[in-house]
């Protein structure tokens, strides 16, 4: 790999640490001197909000395929359907990510297959 795929990465994983990070050292600092006034008021609106944000901004960037193929606006069409479909039979997290990912793919590796 070259060195701007490590510097890409690089710059994503700190990011990343960092959107984690920051509001979890924020939070504690604010609830040590909630907790010295002897005042422990709820979390910031803007903290509680901050979570379901980032999700959001990710999802949005994930339903825009980096090649605008055919194959890619399928796949990213037919893994979302899947994801929603598997969530709403689960309710939970892992497999709708899991089963949609992977249905994402096998249509990639189809496409690619028959192209």
């Amino acid at each position: 790999m070259n060195i701007g795929v490590w510097v890409a990465l690089l710059a994503c994983a700190l990011g990343t640490f960092l959107l984690r990070a920051l509001p979890l050292v924020w939070m504690q600092r604010h609830l040590v001197q909630r907790k010295a006034k002897n005042t422990l008021e709820s979390m910031p609106t803007w903290l509680s909000v901050l979570g379901p944000l980032m999700i959001a901004a990710m999802f949005g960037v994930s339903l825009v395929p980096g090649e605008a193929g055919l194959a890619s606006w399928l796949a990213t069409a037919l893994g979302a359907m899947v994801t929603l479909l598997v969530w709403r039979w689960t309710r939970s997290l892992g497999w709708p990510v899991f089963v949609g990912v992977a249905s994402y793919g096998v249509v990639i590796i189809l496409a690619n297959a028959i192209v």
